[in-house]
């Protein structure tokens, strides 16, 4: 299985990568399928099913309307998200929507999406059932979707596959572990983000993937500043209110506090996480890193390095990057970078390992060192529930990204001080994350039915999409 820096990082749109990203994509890739078989213009009704975690907290998360944008053609990269909320009131106060942008259909708001609290599809707790019907409401077509996490999509045609992403593409250095990793590294003197370098060859040029990390970067910072610009409250009825713009202003008015307390970075650090995943929960534009619930852990920790570290640059948000998606494209093959399968050791727990592994490789340590701070990262994260409040990315999520962007760095500073030898391998603490999300209670895996969900709210938000 062939997995690119690109697959993990990706251009979307908050406030989920799995239940607001893949379900998009979900619902474009079904409309695809009909207009490849001749299909679009016979429809008359479609009807999107949602199950488990994805009909449990689907409100929260803004998967209808993920769905109805999918359905039009647009993309989580390319839709724009001042608009989005006045589309989704256009499709539901005029009972119809524009599928693929050309073809126009009935469309019922009570009855074309259904959020299953209860079922599950075998495959994976994120499902999808999409169904076309003609005038006769015969079935046209009907295809089954996962959501794996990330924003990935795979189809019925995978169940039950180790393979999740078709690529027929052969790297230059492929690695299914952390062990192998290191010995290629060893082998061919190469450094983590050089071998990654490498492998990203085999999908564009050099010069390709260092514009493409780099835009991604300035996606990042744009996230940043929009969130330390945005106040007020987030949607979806449990009225949080937005932090970072009132830290910033707080920070930028008392510049002597950094003389004065030398763990004021630390404000700095939480100010762009939090930034970050407010303005995930606000729906906006972010980058999935490696999910949206924990998109802040990688801006936040690249921010501290390129204003805090001495002689940062972009070269050094390019090793970054790379080594990060070194380290998480193991815990995707490994593991699982869904909260919904494994908790949010599997979002926030990943991000920190990869932006532990990534600040120690830009700060000139060796791939020993960088798979000790990856596996820092993780370990102590493992166990962390995905318990969200009301099913919004809010409470705990977005203060949770700031404790994940502390630990990367902590992480990465301990495993500077050694010399890459630990008892514990990375390989182990993700077999580890693995056997615990398995042995995890599906109440505690993105649900909204058991941990701070219901002690703190014991009823569910009324979330209102349309």
């Amino acid at each position: 299985m062939a997995i690119s820096t690109f697959d993990l990082f990706s251009v979307g749109i908050g406030p989920s990568s799995s239940h607001t990203v893949g379900p998009m994509r979900a619902a474009r890739q079904f409309v695809e399928v009909l207009g490849e078989a001749g299909l679009l213009t016979d429809v008359f009704r479609i009807k999107a099913e949602m199950y488990g975690s994805l009909g449990a907290t689907g409100k929260g998360h803004g998967t209808p309307k993920a769905v109805l944008l999918g359905l039009e053609g647009e993309q989580p990269e390319t839709v724009d998200v001042t608009s989005i909320e006045e589309r989704v009131s256009r499709i539901c106060d005029g009972q119809s929507l524009n599928l693929a942008g050309i073809h126009s259909i009935e469309y019922n708001h009570k009855t074309d999406i259904v959020l299953d609290r209860k079922k599950v599809l075998p495959f994976h707790s994120n499902g999808m059932l999409f169904t076309a019907f003609d005038k006769e409401s015969q079935i046209l077509s009907s295809q089954t979707y996962y959501s794996v996490g990330g924003g990935f999509v795979i189809d019925e045609t995978v169940e039950g596959s180790d393979q999740l992403v078709e690529d027929p593409r052969t790297v230059a250095y492929p690695f299914e572990s952390a062990y192998q990793l290191l010995e290629l590294c060893k082998e061919k003197n190469l450094s983590i983000s050089e071998l990654m370098l490498e492998n990203e060859k085999a999908w564009r040029s050099e010069e390709q993937v260092r514009e493409g990390l780099l835009n991604l970067w300035s996606v990042m910072q744009a996230c940043v500043a929009n969130g330390m610009a945005n106040g007020g409250t987030l949607p979806g009825g449990l009225n949080v209110r937005r932090r970072a713009k009132e830290l910033h202003q707080q920070l930028l008015s008392r510049p002597e506090a950094a003389m004065a307390d030398p763990l004021s970075v630390l404000d700095w650090v939480t100010l762009y996480a939090l930034a970050v995943n407010e303005e995930n929960a606000a729906g906006g534009r972010i980058v999935t890193a490696p999910t949206n619930g924990a998109a802040g852990i990688i801006p936040a920790v690249l921010l501290y390095y390129m204003r805090f570290v001495p002689n940062a640059n972009n070269e050094g948000v390019i090793k970054f990057l790379l080594t990060a998606a070194a380290i998480g494209i193991l815990y995707k093959k490994n593991a699982s970078i869904s909260g919904a399968e494994v908790g949010c050791q599997g979002e926030v727990g990943s991000a920190c390992s990869m932006a532990a592994g990534a600040l120690t490789e830009v700060l000139g340590g060796t791939a020993s060192q960088v798979e000790n701070a990856a596996e820092i990262g993780m370990e102590h994260n493992l166990g962390l529930t995905c318990d969200p409040v009301g099913g919004l990315v809010q409470v705990p999520c977005i203060e949770r990204n700031a404790m994940g962007s502390v630990k990367a760095i902590h992480a990465a500073r301990m495993a500077l001080r050694g010399d890459g030898s630990h008892f514990v391998s990375l390989d182990k603490v993700i077999q580890t994350m693995r056997k615990t999300g398995e042995d995890m209670h599906e109440r505690y895996k993105e649900t909204s039915r058991g941990g701070l969900a219901t002690n703190v709210l014991e009823v569910p938000v009324n979330i209102i999409e349309c």
